[in-house]
């Protein structure tokens, strides 16, 4: 399946590129979440006649992922959560508590953007984890969890 990418897409290309995907990659995820549409001729020249347009966008949202990355360079995030006496938590801590705590923090931060990439966090203690704002930005982030008395 030959497809337009209308926005960046990590591994696969830019804005404007024409990639061959495997359909099931493309009709399952790339067309339905607007970031692809099928390389017919008159969707060419539809996005030829709309790529400034696109171009403008993607660099506004570069821009500002730029700027909330720079807003959290220095951010800590601290959770409580229920812990046995070995520091091993009742439960774990997964990417929705993340984005909840961090939004109460005062950074709005989506599910989707938060990165584990040791899986779910299950220790007390200081852990390391990635949001992933962008195609391009990326922002470490230190995870401190605490036991709740």
């Amino acid at each position: 399946m030959e497809i337009i990418l209308l926005q960046k897409v990590a591994n696969l290309g830019n804005i404007g590129d024409r990639v061959k995907v495997r359909s099931g990659f493309g009709r399952n995820f790339l067309l339905p979440q607007g970031k692809a549409t099928l390389a017919t001729p008159e969707n060419v020249a539809r996005f030829e006649a709309r790529r400034a347009e696109l171009e403008r966008l993607a660099r506004e949202h570069l821009t500002s992922a730029a700027e909330r990355a720079e807003a959290m360079k220095e951010f800590k995030l601290t959770i409580h959560a229920k812990a046995g006496t070995e520091g091993k938590l009742f439960g774990s801590i997964g990417t929705s508590d993340i984005a909840e705590a961090a939004t109460r923090a005062g950074f709005k931060v989506e599910r989707s953007e938060v990165r584990l990439p040791h899986g779910p966090l299950r220790m007390v203690g200081e852990h390391s984890i990635n949001l992933h704002l962008h195609a391009d930005v990326d922002v470490p982030v230190q995870v401190t969890i605490v036991a709740e008395e």
